[in-house]
């Protein structure tokens, strides 16, 4: 089971790690200089609107230093879900994989189902979703 830090987004807001809990969750780590990130972000943005309020949560990862260039980046692209700066210190309680897109999916326990490297087309990003709201045994 993946133990949560407290989370820091960017828009000053904080996740707790007792927020977690009940939630599934897709965790993206990327950064502002990559294309395949670009188009994939593009497709967990959907993922995020399509599931508002339901115990599935989008969280981003931006590998970048520079959390101006991220923000500017996210409004520009018109991206809604919530993000964080990561050092890789977030990341690597997921994966060692350095490889980005990384695409970490959670289920409500808190257990790492899948680390996912590389772009994802739509329907399977949009298919995590189905996958995580499936009752647990």
């Amino acid at each position: 089971m993946i133990e949560w830090p407290e989370i820091h987004l960017l828009d000053g807001s904080t996740l707790s790690a007792a927020s977690w809990h009940g939630q599934s969750a897709v965790i993206v780590f990327w950064a502002t200089y990559c294309p395949y990130c670009k188009r994939h972000n593009a497709r967990v943005d959907k993922l995020h609107r399509a599931t508002q309020g339901q115990a599935l949560r989008v969280l981003g990862g931006a590998l970048d230093g520079d959390s101006d260039a991220v923000r500017r980046y996210m409004a520009g692209n018109g991206y809604q879900f919530p993000v964080t700066l990561d050092d890789g210190t977030l990341r690597k309680r997921f994966t060692a994989r350095r490889v980005i897109p990384m695409t970490c999916v959670l289920d409500r326990q808190g257990r790492l189902l899948q680390a996912i490297p590389g772009e994802m087309a739509e329907d399977d990003v949009l298919g995590l979703a189905r996958v995580l709201q499936r009752p647990t045994s």
